[in-house]
């Protein structure tokens, strides 16, 4: 299935008008972003890129990762704090956050963060580990969540639901993520780049650690 931006603006419609609730529209979006393709959407429609660190650093990490996994969220709470204290904060590392829904309310909460940030990379990580840190696994009433998100950042509940109904963003991380696929053969969350050579999982520090130490003595 090919995807349109009809098909991404339903989809979108249907979680944020209907309140995220119900099976059908998680069971069409889910099949939106598991069977679509970014074959019809343009360079132009590329997202902002959302980083910590300097552009020039000598070393790049790229993650892919959708809000509601598991294995991400650890990753968020545990190995990526090391990271930053150790190497983006002092500069030597630049650090990408590529958003790769697996499901619909990761969907919806890419497209709340984007939202919130407004092209603000640093309340854009603030939003989405506030994202990562809510218990999916457990929670029924998804809409109310993100309202609670939206409302810690600042949000009105109106402007939490005119964020959730931007079709033309959610048409971007959709078309992202297959890209992300399709060029680098993403396929499973977190996934990492380290200056373009491939990590799949939630790794350790410690091995993050070693290749970058690696890279900047090369």
């Amino acid at each position: 299935m090919i995807i349109t931006r009809r098909a991404a603006t339903a989809a979108l419609s249907l979680t944020g008008v209907a309140v995220l609730a119900g099976p059908s529209p998680f069971h069409l979006m889910t099949a939106v972003l598991a069977n679509g393709t970014a074959s019809n959407v343009t360079e132009q429609e590329s997202l902002p890129e959302m980083a910590l660190g300097p552009a020039d650093a000598a070393v790049t990490i790229i993650e892919f990762a959708s809000i509601t996994c598991p294995h991400c969220a650890a990753f968020n709470e545990n190995v990526f704090p090391k990271i930053k204290a150790a190497y983006i904060d002092t500069g030597k590392v630049r650090y990408v956050f590529r958003e790769f829904p697996l499901d619909p309310v990761a969907a919806a909460s890419s497209v709340l963060s984007r939202c919130i940030a407004n092209g603000d990379s640093a309340k854009y990580f603030e939003v989405t580990d506030r994202l990562f840190r809510q218990p999916w696994w457990k929670v029924t009433k998804p809409r109310e969540t993100l309202n609670q998100v939206g409302l810690q950042a600042g949000l009105d509940e109106q402007q939490v639901g005119a964020c959730l109904k931007d079709e033309a963003l959610f048409d971007k991380i959709v078309a992202e993520r297959t890209s992300a696929t399709a060029k680098l053969g993403v396929n499973s969350t977190p996934t990492f780049l380290i200056n373009g050579d491939k990590i799949v999982g939630n790794t350790p520090f410690e091995e993050f650690d070693r290749r970058i130490k690696a890279l900047l003595k090369s």
